[in-house]
């Protein structure tokens, strides 16, 4: 059928229900609207669900969140694994609360328990809960930093990480084998309830959890004599960050943190911003504003479900520094090398973990604490999935993840990045740095005298609907096809092509393995240190061309920097 027909099956059939169809009949006769709602199904892919909140096989509704619900039920019945139960929680979107019980009831009409927690979480307390309460699964109703429009679903396996092969592949199988809504199951919440297959949770998941990121400290001492000195605004972008961050904060002696109020409640329409991303200027104006009003320190902003972390950190009077994913996790990762190094508690086998569109620089600071350096593909999970190799090998001792999308986490209670324990390690690192006499700024330049000067950025562009995906698939193509020998100022030395799992060294012509997943992802290490990737996102219409160079000096980093941002830009021109 086409998007016209399973349109008007939807207005015909008794399964949906008076609201949705009164939604799709505002829409009669709009037939770009109801060919983008009806063309495809949204896809369940590896990362889960996402998409913008409405009627239709290619929207995020109640619908859609039962059967790709079902599909997971399925796979975890195959896998025998139907009596541990799975861990679920929401955001402050709009209809979370609701996605998160439909996923709920759909589990437990399959008998599978769901451990529900009754209200918003950060994502990466659902990362611990799913461990703490021996789940099989988590499912967290999220769209992370995307416009109030979207809502999403993502999937966790046992472990405590976003699932991975073969739980994506084979989770993906069981929902394309639903042939339709009408064959998925649900079943009354008060029966549920009853029959012990929905479990409220709350305080004891909180609690442990509160713990387990305050059992990461290293520095308790300083901490406790400086942290009253310090002065920290921290925004929660009206998600779900507020009580978490506030809470440890609070019970570390840190007094001076204030909350900017414009954005303290949660709110899914983000009233202040147009999308609740702390990548962004726009997100920290209000920040921004009151930390020269108070003279802060620093600067905190955590995205809606508290998984990414933006920073702001203080050089001079009123003037204030926007610290990046990669500078960020940099800063911290550099605080829990160097203090445990001090500590004498630094192991011998001891891994820093990355993506491979992260920065150069991690490599370089890994490398000056001999302490091993792994590349993953981009997503946080395949840092879980690293960790989860450690553990189960008994290899490695897991000490710092990161990706350049604002995202890290130190410890092993959670298998996600933690904006709540990032929040925590940059006030500890303040901490601690004042009590050597210094400051944040200080502690950078520090890296940079010891290891260069890198720089990174990433261009975003965007190309929605079906042209989009077809022209993101061309750009692709065509590189593959052209692959470029230079790419500005730059000489392009090796190939990465993770799609075909295989390293081209331009010089010698000869072949290597990536050793990693297969990817659309394309990779160019340049000379001097310098790389670009290219790929599309995984969770947004768009393609991402990101690349890193190192420089001589910050004002060099600048000129090169936006240089290179213009060449980048033109591998997607076709």
């Amino acid at each position: 059928m086409n998007a016209k027909d399973v349109y008007s099956a939807w207005l015909e059939d008794p399964y949906f229900d008076e609201e949705t169809k009164k939604e799709l009949r505002s829409i009669a006769g709009d037939e770009k609207e109801i060919e983008e709602r009806f063309y495809t199904e949204l896809e369940f892919g590896t990362a889960g669900l996402r998409g913008i909140i409405g009627a239709g096989t290619n929207r995020m509704n109640k619908y859609t969140v039962r059967k790709a619900t079902q599909g997971l039920a399925n796979y975890i019945i195959l896998t025998g694994n139907k009596e541990k139960g799975v861990a679920v929680s929401y955001d402050s979107r709009h209809m979370s609360p609701e996605f998160a019980d439909e996923a709920a009831l759909c589990l437990a009409a399959n008998g599978i328990r769901a451990y529900v927690f009754t209200s918003l979480r950060p994502t990466p307390e659902l990362s611990f809960a799913v461990r703490y309460y021996g789940c099989t699964a988590g499912i967290n109703i999220t769209a992370s930093h995307n416009p109030a429009e979207y809502n999403g679903y993502k999937v966790y396996w046992e472990d405590g990480a976003q699932i991975t092969p073969p739980h994506d592949t084979g989770i993906m199988a069981e929902v394309k084998k639903i042939s339709g809504y009408g064959s998925v199951r649900t079943m009354d919440k008060k029966e549920a309830l009853q029959q012990g297959l929905y479990i409220p949770i709350d305080q004891e998941a909180d609690e442990a959890y509160y713990e387990a990121v305050k059992n990461c400290i290293l520095s308790p001492e300083e901490i406790k004599k400086y942290a009253k000195e310090l002065k920290i605004v921290y925004t929660p972008l009206h998600g779900t960050g507020l009580v978490p961050v506030t809470h440890i904060l609070a019970d570390l002696g840190f007094e001076q943190v204030y909350v900017v109020e414009s954005q303290r409640e949660p709110d899914g329409a983000f009233p202040t911003v147009k999308a609740p991303n702390p990548e962004t200027e726009e997100a920290f104006l209000p920040a921004l504003e009151l930390a020269k009003e108070v003279d802060a320190d620093l600067i905190l902003a955590t995205d809606p479900d508290a998984d990414r972390l933006g920073v702001r950190i203080r050089i001079d009077k009123g003037v204030y520094k926007d610290l990046n994913g990669n500078v960020s996790g940099c800063l911290i990762g550099e605080y829990q090398l160097a203090r445990r190094k001090e500590l004498g508690i630094l192991p011998a086998d001891g891994e820093l973990v990355t993506s491979i569109v992260s920065t150069n620089m991690s490599k370089a600071i890994a490398e000056s604490y001999g302490v091993k350096f792994v590349e993953v593909l981009t997503g946080f999970k395949y840092i879980g999935r690293e960790m989860l190799r450690m553990e189960q090998e008994k290899d490695g001792t897991f000490l710092f993840g990161f990706e350049e999308s604002y995202g890290c986490l130190f410890g092993t209670y959670a298998r996600d990045k933690d904006a709540v324990a990032a929040s925590m390690g940059l006030c500890e690192t303040a901490a601690y740095a004042r009590s050597k006499g210094l400051t944040l700024n200080d502690i950078l330049e520090g890296i940079y005298s010891r290891v260069g000067y890198y720089s990174e950025n990433v261009a975003s562009l965007t190309m929605a609907g079906i042209e989009g995906l077809n022209h993101i698939a061309a750009i692709m193509e065509n590189l593959r096809k052209n692959p470029p020998s230079r790419i500005g100022a730059y000489e392009v030395k090796r190939i990465r092509d993770y799609k075909s799992g295989k390293i081209l060294d331009c010089g010698s012509g000869a072949e290597t393995g990536t050793g990693l997943p297969s990817a659309n992802v394309l990779y160019y290490d340049l000379e001097n240190d310098g790389w670009v990737a290219v790929r599309p996102s995984g969770t947004e219409p768009k393609i991402k061309l990101y690349f890193g160079i190192r420089s001589a000096s910050e004002a060099d980093a600048g000129r090169e920097t936006e240089e290179m941002k213009k060449n980048v830009a033109k591998l997607a021109e076709i």
